[in-house]
């Protein structure tokens, strides 16, 4: 068994002045895992994902868009999505997410 471990998440993205930073950290089979930095007004717009995903919100506050329904994000904040739901993301201030594909699931 292979064992993978980042410490100081929150560390390892450096947040642009104006923009967005995504890198990848681990990845397998079944899970693949990204760090995102979103600049305060930054926003991913809508899209879907093919496979259920969890959204981690390790710092920064951030408008979350799940299909109909609007979540007001907060630090060690997490939102399961189930594959293909709609969902957007504006950064209200500097935000750290650690987003989970999980690859090995379909639902």
């Amino acid at each position: 068994m292979s064992l993978a471990a980042v410490h100081h998440l929150i560390g390892q993205i450096n947040i642009p002045e104006d923009g967005i930073i995504s890198r990848t950290i681990y990845q397998d089979a079944t899970i693949k895992a990204v760090l995102f930095g979103f600049a305060a007004g930054q926003e991913l717009s809508e899209h879907t994902a093919a496979t259920p995903a969890i959204m981690h919100i390790l710092q920064g506050e951030a408008r979350i868009t799940l299909g109909e329904e609007v979540v007001e994000a907060v630090p060690n904040m997490w939102v399961h999505m189930p594959a293909r739901l709609p969902h957007s993301l504006q950064a209200r201030t500097p935000v750290v997410m650690l987003l989970l594909l999980l690859k090995g699931s379909r639902e």
